[in-house]
């Protein structure tokens, strides 16, 4: 169908749907050209001196937590740091994983988790039992399928103590994705905020709305954690990261986000069942309620999904606004994924996302919730 003879209503859509496609791309573009917006850990960072605790909740990650260890003993330009693993009610024999993994470096102390008490969910609870044995001032948390660069800390401790510093930094890490559904998901973690959020006012501002954070790699100062309250705070937050950068902000402290691309790698998950799993569990919590999801997914069916659409049908106001939203993933691509095919399956993306949004929120309805055995 011409884009002429498309109905008035329709064409406004496609219209506005097109513009804020644009619109998001050049804020994403402003985000990652601004040094005051986005910020850059040191390549070369200065030896730390604070006493720092690099603390690993771990639950059933005997397959991959043993690169996390090797990446963390391998840390440079630490003068004094522990490591701390909680084995989190493993019943994969992580504990032992962990163990050799270590060879016995001293430096290095397993713990054993407790089972979380009523109302904490699992995640939480495992964060404040390593808060509550780490002994420096500095907190380092690091997921168990997270690998670091040899300066990445002391990279962190740098860009969290600089000239702007921050109670809480999350050095956002390369996402390295394995299989069809990934590739189409996992790049929209980075890219969702890059394209909606002005990071140098959210930095600047000390509205809990506007803080972000990502569990898999955070920095902050043990004393500005218990001021919010410690993870006592984010108890039953299904996303406790974002929660945790929240109470903060509420408790008066600034947190931040850096390029954390060339400081570490993620690999979340193995299949394509398990990130399904993995986003059903959670993906309910990020929009606050269901009026909220509806709203966000179609905003994204409009400005995502609704161009491509009208531009097979041959409108170039439609074709315009597609193409934004692929040059928008292109940029995003530093942070995980193929930078060419798989940006030009955008809306697919998008699709995708709406269906797991789907899916989260009939589970979240019906309780049938669970992560790693336990119910959320």
């Amino acid at each position: 169908m011409p884009a002429a003879r498309l109905p008035t209503p329709l064409r406004l859509l496609v219209t506005s749907g097109s513009l804020l496609a644009a619109a998001g791309t050049l804020l994403q573009l402003a985000n990652l050209t601004d040094r005051a917006a986005l910020r850059r850990p040191p390549a070369a960072p200065p030896p730390v001196t604070t006493r720092v605790s690099v603390l690993v909740p771990a639950r059933d990650e005997a397959r991959r937590v043993a690169p996390t260890v090797r990446s963390l003993l391998a840390q440079q330009g630490l003068g004094d740091a522990e490591f701390l693993v909680l084995d989190d009610g493993s019943t994969d024999g992580t504990a032992d994983v962990v163990t050799d993994a270590a060879a016995g470096d001293p430096r290095l102390r397993v713990l054993a988790g407790t089972p979380p008490p009523p109302g904490w969910l699992g995640k939480p609870h495992a964060c404040a039992q390593l808060a509550a044995a780490a002994r420096g001032e500095v907190l380092v948390f690091v997921d168990a399928d997270v690998v670091l660069a040899p300066h990445a800390v002391a990279a962190a401790v740098a860009a969290l103590r600089g000239p702007r510093p921050l109670a809480l930094l999350c050095p956002w890490p390369r996402q390295v994705v394995i299989g069809p559904l990934a590739r189409l998901v996992q790049p929209l973690l980075a890219w969702s905020w890059l394209t909606t959020v002005p990071l140098r006012l959210a930095e600047r501002s000390g509205r809990p709305s506007m803080a972000l954070a990502n569990g898999q790699f955070l920095v902050l100062g043990a004393a500005a954690l218990a001021r919010a309250g410690g993870f006592a705070a984010v108890r039953d937050a299904v996303l406790d990261d974002l929660a945790l950068a929240r109470a903060l902000r509420r408790a008066g402290e600034r947190t931040g986000v850096a390029d954390g691309s060339g400081l570490a790698t993620c690999r979340m998950y193995d299949s394509g069942r398990e990130l399904r799993a993995g986003y059903r569990k959670s993906l309910w919590a990020a929009f606050g309620s269901p009026a909220g999801a509806v709203a966000v997914a179609a905003a994204l069916a409009v400005v995502y999904v609704l161009p491509p659409a009208a531009a097979l049908a041959g409108s170039r106001t439609g074709a315009a606004g597609y193409a934004a939203a692929v040059a928008g993933r292109v940029l995003a691509a530093r942070f995980g994924g193929p930078r060419g095919a798989d940006a030009v399956a955008h809306p697919l993306s998008i699709v995708a996302v709406l269906g797991l949004l789907a899916s989260s929120w009939a589970g979240r309805v019906r309780g049938t919730l669970r992560w790693k055995g336990r119910a959320v």
